[in-house]
């Protein structure tokens, strides 16, 4: 069972003053203003953290220490977050520089202030070797004043500036890592010089989509924003077991060749997944604490197992586990730990990170330890069955 998607690490900018509405955020950083008991940052992570990626790089200037604080050295979707700070202020251009001492793979570039819900798979699809990047476009709403930001036209695949454009950029990019070649040591900005220098010099594409795009760096879509991240992101969940549920249990799984699908489980996925639900895998991992096999081990698998339903379209938007056992081998996870099933935390902590409709929302398990977690979070419970496709039509039929 071998087959992987593409590793690409995520840059997110969030370094800006967002002097437009500091009236609004009372002079904080926009990116971690709260919407919904969230930081809107928190909302970028949710949607693009579900994708392949190795690291995540959060590009930080202003008033960066919350950032630092909450989500440096943090794992999101087993993909590890760095914060890296610019000391003096250089712009969405050149707070790239900063990149060039990491061992950065070909990346996604996303604002921290923006939502744009497209599918990074679809952006980077069909690319050829000569381009060094692709850009998204959306159709023009905003800044109709800046002809570098609204004015775009395209033409098979290749984006330019005329007056008579209907498109704009949505500011979620894909980069081959030569990008950084084009980076100097000052202040540039990445829409108005490196974006038109690469359309220029025919290195950069561009691809149309028409999914939801907002931006809360102007008043009026702020002001709106708590709604607008409401009607976008809220909806019901299917929180699923893995051993036992998703694959065949056969006592601490860790090695991806041991690691086997049950029946109708790629299907009743991808039926989730076109009913618009949330995937989240709630796992107890005692094995660890019992030392059978390591966290790196652990971590390995997952970062296959969302490699591997990426290929085939289905999105794992995340998953808590849980290492401690009360009878450990190792004493760093001996403890009673209400994470740890029938604890509901990994539950409470998924309520509290994502807009989640709990009426239609579901749990599948196949222990009486996943029944009583559910149950302690008011949530409906399933023993699985034979066959996890069928069981998730039944599911959805009820709902």
């Amino acid at each position: 069972m071998k087959n992987f998607a593409k590793v690409y690490d995520l840059v997110i900018l969030a370094g800006g003053k967002g002097s437009r509405i500091k009236s609004l955020t009372n002079n904080s950083q926009k990116c971690i203003y709260k919407f919904n008991g969230k930081f809107f940052l928190d909302y970028v992570l949710n949607l693009y953290s579900k994708y392949n990626l190795n690291k995540i790089y959060i590009l930080t200037g202003y008033k960066h220490q919350l950032i630092h604080k909450y989500f440096d050295k943090k794992f999101k979707n087993f993909s590890r977050i760095e914060c890296i700070r610019e000391k003096r202020p250089l712009g969405t251009g050149g707070a790239l520089f900063n990149l060039k001492k990491k061992k950065v793979n070909d990346f996604f570039l996303v604002n921290g202030d923006t939502i744009f819900d497209i599918n990074l798979n679809e952006l980077v699809s069909g690319l050829k070797n000569k381009t060094l990047g692709v850009m998204s476009l959306t159709h023009s709403k905003y800044y109709k004043s800046n002809l570098k930001l609204s004015s775009l036209v395209l033409k098979k695949g290749k984006p330019n500036y005329s007056t008579k454009g209907k498109f704009m950029n949505g500011g979620v990019y894909f980069f081959r890592k030569k990008i950084l070649n084009y980076i100097a040591h000052k202040n540039l900005s990445l829409e108005k010089e490196i974006i038109p220098n690469l359309i220029n010099n025919n290195l950069l594409i561009a691809k149309k989509f028409t999914n939801n795009f907002f931006d809360i760096g102007t008043k009026k879509i702020f002001i709106k924003t708590k709604n607008l991240l409401r009607k976008n992101f809220y909806k019901p969940a299917a929180f699923l077991d893995r051993d036992g549920v998703i694959n065949q249990d056969n006592k601490y799984v860790y090695k991806i060749n041991d690691f086997k699908l049950r029946k109708g489980v790629l299907k009743g996925l991808q039926t989730l997944v076109k009913k618009n639900y949330y995937i989240f895998v709630v796992t107890n991992q005692a094995g660890i604490a019992k030392n059978k096999f390591s966290e790196k081990e652990f971590f390995k698998l997952h970062k296959f197992i969302k490699s591997f339903f990426l290929k085939k379209n289905i999105f794992i938007d995340d998953t808590k586990y849980c290492f401690h056992h009360p009878k450990a081998k190792i004493k760093k996870y001996q403890k009673n730990c209400q994470y740890r099933k029938p604890g509901n935390k990994m539950i409470l902590n998924l309520y509290k990170n994502w807009d989640i409709n709990l009426k239609k929302s579901f749990m599948i398990g196949d222990k009486l330890t996943d029944e009583i977690c559910a149950k302690k979070s008011q949530l409906k419970f399933y023993y699985a069955k034979k066959n996890f496709n069928i069981q998730i039509k039944e599911i959805l039929n009820e709902n």
